[in-house]
């Protein structure tokens, strides 16, 4: 269910690498810096995983600003989906001088040696979102509480249900799905999902009738809505031929958009046969769209302003020799060691409440979901 931060810059003299850097991704303030000294002024670097995701764009113009308003230049880079081309741009990003890199990772193990050029640079890293692994020189982690977001989409499945209050017993038909692989939050938002689920599936109040109740059978390489959508189609041409699905564990919004296209085609949203209870994260437009549609059913909300802030703030403080603020010091293990860091809450959001939560406090105007 998404490279989050800013960077620095060392003279004209890489004009070629700013253009290399440009051609791979987005480069704001561009330009070249003095290395650290003076913190304030300096380039932070920020690698964000694409642009294809309207969260991620938010995400990357969000940190800038913070940092911009701290007094720092910044360089953006979107990987655009592709390891090596992140890895090349944070290269990029280390040769050019910047002070600090916030990094969003699009593979989370995939950047030990790049890392390790940063940490002889002297250069900290905020590992944004997405924890990096076996690596340690990630210096701090700024994300949400990843656990609960499952924990919030298993808990509107059983409450929607009726599994909860106990005014219904099932059995209900159910599908699970979960992100990418190489993305180390997928496996906490599956478990805080799984730990609300578990209890009824054993006792054969949720059926999953594919089987497919694994981790690694329910991924979904880079959070992609087509792979989801395919899959889907599949699931229900093995599995629902004269059944009905009745619930959709979906962990992000574009996942569930590509699940309700296999639905649709399928017959489900007509008269007879009602779509399942589906949910998301992220509480993308599209989503909100279709959440307001009766479509989606719910989403979860991440206000990624308040994470932008976060990481910029952590950036200040390390480049101004002091502590960052955290709150958990000891869940994160990246497989190097246990990187402090600082977690947000999600919230819950559907039909009932988007306007309140979504709308009213700015995150997304009520003009764009006419």
């Amino acid at each position: 269910m998404r490279n989050r931060k800013a960077a620095l810059s060392a003279i004209a003299a890489a004009a070629s690498l700013a253009l290399t850097l440009s051609a791979c991704g987005q480069d704001s303030d561009g330009g070249s810096e003095d290395t650290k000294g003076d913190a304030k002024g300096s380039t932070v670097g920020i690698a964000m995983p694409t642009k294809s995701s309207e969260r991620w764009i938010a995400d990357g113009a969000n940190v800038e600003k913070n940092l911009k308003a701290a007094g720092y230049k910044t360089k953006l880079a979107f990987g655009e989906d592709d390891p090596d081309t992140q890895v090349s741009q944070i290269e990029n990003m280390i040769t050019q001088g910047v002070s600090a890199l916030i990094i969003a990772a699009i593979d989370n193990k995939s950047l030990d040696n790049v890392l390790q050029q940063a940490k002889d640079a002297k250069i900290p890293v905020i590992s944004y979102d997405r924890l990096i692994l076996n690596s340690p020189n990630v210096d701090y982690y700024a994300s949400f509480d990843n656990e609960k977001v499952g924990a919030l989409q298993g808990g509107y499945i059983v409450e929607k249900l009726g599994l909860k209050d106990g005014s219904k017993k099932g059995p209900f038909n159910v599908e699970l799905f979960a992100g990418s692989n190489d993305d180390n939050n997928t496996q906490y938002f599956f478990n805080g999902a799984m730990k609300v689920l578990q209890p009824y599936i054993d006792k054969k109040q949720l059926v999953v009738k594919s089987g497919q109740t694994k981790l690694n059978q329910v991924t979904t390489l880079r959070w992609d809505g087509g792979t989801a959508q395919k899959r889907m189609e599949e699931l229900l041409t093995a599995a629902y031929r004269k059944d009905r699905v009745d619930a959709v564990l979906s962990p992000y919004d574009g996942i569930s958009i590509g699940i309700l296209s296999a639905l649709k085609s399928d017959d489900y949203g007509s008269k007879n046969k009602p779509l399942p209870v589906v949910t998301g994260q992220d509480a993308e437009v599209a989503s909100v769209k279709s959440i307001i549609a009766g479509e989606q059913t719910q989403t979860v909300y991440k206000d990624t302003r308040q994470l932008a802030e976060v990481a910029s703030k952590m950036v200040d403080a390390v480049l101004g020799d002091k502590k960052p603020e955290t709150n958990d010091t000891k869940t994160y293990d990246n497989g190097s060691k246990v990187v402090p860091a600082y977690l947000l809450e999600p919230v819950n959001v559907d039909k009932t409440n988007y306007k309140e939560v979504v709308v009213d406090s700015g995150y997304i105007k009520e003009s764009d979901l006419k």
